[in-house]
């Protein structure tokens, strides 16, 4: 009997991006549900009844919500191309790191975009900063899974597309090759990836999307 798989997301979110990303590197079949968070379906509702976000993955009729959670039921659930660590210590350091990207360094990227004078400088400071955090993590390692993507590198993936995006919209460079040279180079093997290379979202629609985010943040302040 075949496996019922499916995936609600939208066509940019970074974190339903993790979902497939994690899919393809196990070679698994889905069936891509995409939503309109503006008017959400009545099957989004009811497989994701309490935050009603994406990504949600539906598995023979069974709701996983939050895309970490989802990348750890996909790693136990299909043994093939393991994701996390096998030793218990490192997996932990896998999860702690993920979770600091969530709630530190998302907030401190989007922080720089949707700034400006003064206020943006600290913002990219702290942002910075966090991301030479990250970048200890590699110790010289091709991925932060070692040789393979692996976890971390796709809870951290966003990182190596959505950076740059940032980056043109507020014309300044937050990734130096020179100061931050294995993010760089980590980021550049991790977007040149054959399975994560045919998954991004169309560029050219991201800068729309995140431009008129910044002009919308930037006007909520002023009128302030």
């Amino acid at each position: 009997m075949a496996e019922e798989l499916k995936l609600f997301r939208t066509w940019s979110s970074p974190y339903s991006l993790r979902v497939v990303h994690a899919l393809k590197i196990k070679g698994l079949e889905y069936e891509t549900i995409f939503e309109d968070l503006s008017s959400k379906s009545a099957s989004l509702l009811q497989y994701n009844p309490v935050n009603k976000k994406v990504p949600v993955l539906v598995h023979n009729g069974k709701a996983i919500c939050e895309s970490l959670v989802i990348l750890e039921y996909i790693d136990e659930t299909w043994k093939q191309c393991p994701l996390l660590p096998r030793d218990p210590y490192e997996k932990a350091k896998a999860r702690f790191w993920a979770k600091f990207g969530d709630e530190k360094l998302s907030s401190s990227i989007w922080n720089v975009l949707i700034s400006q004078g003064k206020e943006q400088e600290e913002a990219i400071a702290a942002a910075v900063q966090n991301l030479k955090l990250i970048e200890e993590q590699l110790q010289e390692k091709k991925f932060f899974g070692g040789e393979k993507i692996g976890y971390l590198d796709i809870a951290f993936g966003w990182t190596a597309n959505l950076i740059s995006i940032l980056e043109e919209i507020i014309d300044l460079k937050l990734v130096d090759e020179e100061k931050l040279p294995l993010l760089s180079a980590w980021m550049q093997n991790f977007s040149d990836d054959p399975v994560i290379k045919q998954c991004w979202p169309p560029r050219d629609k991201l800068v729309v999307k995140f431009q008129a985010m910044r002009e919308s943040n930037l006007k909520t302040v002023l009128s302030q």
